[in-house]
């Protein structure tokens, strides 16, 4: 390489580091005006969700209106009866959202998705630079891994809301998580511009590992459906049982989708991206046997791609059984995705193998 292409390069990465760290500030600012859209929102009354906790009266039957104009024939109205699905289930309905149906609230969540699309399109041209520094994928070790995860994660949030998705209320946790994992990557993680080791130099870089950042980041919008339905299914329960939450948890809690929303919500998200995950597995195997000379060695990373791939089974089967339904389906998903977590920082920070490539 020349010293002029050198120098270039170098450019890019600061421009890359520049971008990153503007997308961070941006990203704290869409924090605030998240938080802004959830305190100045209204605290709409828990008296329709109380109202569909509480059980039909069975003693008597529902009275029969009769309505009319004198001198004219009655009409009898037939009584409002409310159904449920299935036996344990409840008939609530989904929460006005972060901003509580005020014009305040949200406006102030505008703002905060406004930010948040900003943030993304400065993250992603971070993303772009650093790939152009390096001049391959940006994600040959755990910071390029990191950012373009991140990156992926609000891009997808972002396409839901435009294709009219009920999701604003998963801006806040989104947001905050972003940032975590961009003050890891920039603080802990962070590796300079270099060029990659023999074995990553292939095609299936591009395939096998862009699948496994996507499949995480989707991953990631599951579990935090699972995590806010565990708390809004606490929520409804308390509720049921004729409990009084704390007006915390009444303020936020209310306004979240009903838990039936987000379980299947949860569920949608895990079940479209399995089938990727499955073929990010086949991909790897197929680039270790170019690679290396076999596809399967028992590496830790083979190990536990194939842990999480049966801890995501078993939860899709579990959650298509009736019995499995609700809190012990959303334990397994979260459980899924802690061996996906663990499969990225535990296995190439801790253990050691033919893919320590973290570069820290």
């Amino acid at each position: 390489m020349t010293p002029l292409a050198a120098a270039a390069n170098e450019n890019l990465a600061q421009i890359s580091n520049y971008l990153i760290y503007s997308s961070m500030a941006v990203y704290m600012l869409a924090f605030f005006a998240h938080i802004a859209e959830w305190t100045f929102g209204s605290r709409s009354k828990v008296a329709r969700t109380a109202a569909a906790l509480t059980p039909a009266k069975t003693a008597a039957a529902p009275a029969v209106q009769v309505r009319g104009k004198a001198g004219s024939t009655a009409v009898l109205d037939k009584p409002k009866v409310v159904t449920r699905s299935a036996a344990g289930t409840r008939d609530v309905p989904d929460g006005p959202g972060a901003a509580g149906g005020t014009v305040q609230g949200d406006l102030y969540g505008r703002i905060a998705v406004s930010l948040t699309a900003l943030a993304f399109l400065i993250e992603a041209g971070g993303v772009v630079a650093r790939a152009m520094s390096v001049q391959r994928a940006p994600w040959g070790n755990m910071y390029e891994f990191s950012i373009t995860f991140s990156t992926v994660a609000v891009g997808a949030y972002l396409v839901l809301l435009a294709l009219k998705k009920n999701v604003r209320w998963l801006g806040l946790i989104l947001v905050t998580t972003v940032l975590l994992d961009l003050g890891i990557a920039v603080t802990w993680l962070y590796t300079e511009s270099d060029q990659l080791v023999p074995a990553l130099h292939s095609y299936w870089l591009w395939i096998h590992v862009s699948t496994a950042i996507f499949c995480g980041a989707v991953f990631y919008i599951g579990a935090a459906g699972a995590v806010l339905y565990l708390f809004r299914d606490a929520y409804e329960a308390k509720l049921a049982g004729g409990g009084k939450p704390g007006r915390f948890a009444s303020s936020v809690l209310e306004r979240l989708p009903s838990a039936g929303s987000l379980d299947k919500f949860s569920y949608r998200i895990n079940a479209a991206v399995f089938p990727l995950w499955t073929f990010t597995i086949i991909a790897g195997a197929i680039w270790a046997g170019d690679a290396w000379g076999r596809y399967w060695g028992w590496d830790p990373k083979e190990v536990w791609s194939f842990v999480t791939w049966v801890a995501y089974a078993c939860y899709l089967h579990a959650r298509a059984t009736a019995g499995w339904k609700g809190r012990k389906a959303a334990y397994l998903a979260l459980f899924a995705f802690a061996c996906w977590i663990w499969n990225y920082y535990g296995v190439n920070i801790l253990l050691s193998g033919k893919h320590s490539y973290a570069g820290v």
